[in-house]
């Protein structure tokens, strides 16, 4: 079955309907390098915490681990989210969009999101006259 054929065949099955993990991970739209958009989002508040990547690797480990591991793109290895700041993020549920090219995760998130050491990487706010820094950084 084609990655097209799969998603459509998803778009029409009822809840509880399930496919085994290795014809999902085939099926997903990697880009060229191989990776996937990935959205944290804090569990609780809904709060979007961070736009990030995976592979599928990376997917894979976070998946069986619960400890949610990216792909740097800067650094082309595993990002293990806290290895080095402890401001780690806990899986608690992923979500893939109806085609297969974007990923949510639900976490919970131990520390601040940001490298900043904002609680969210989006702090920077847009209109249509200026961005404006909306949330300072912590001393």
């Amino acid at each position: 079955m084609t990655a097209d054929a799969f998603w459509l065949q998803l778009e029409s099955a009822e809840a509880g309907h399930a496919v085994a993990l290795s014809e999902a991970l085939a099926a997903i739209a990697w880009n060229d390098a191989g990776l996937i958009p990935v959205i944290a989002q804090r569990h609780d508040s809904g709060e979007v915490l961070m736009l990030a990547w995976m592979n599928r690797s990376a997917l894979e480990e976070t998946l069986h681990s619960g400890q949610v591991c990216y792909w740097s793109r800067s650094r082309q290895r595993l990002w293990r989210k806290g290895e080095t700041s402890g401001h780690r993020q806990r899986l608690l549920s992923a979500h893939l969009d109806c085609d297969g090219d974007a990923l949510l995760l639900k976490v919970e998130q131990l520390g601040p999101a940001c490298h900043t050491g904002r609680p969210s990487c989006f702090y920077n706010d847009l209109d249509s006259k200026q961005l404006r820094v909306a949330v300072s950084r912590p001393t």
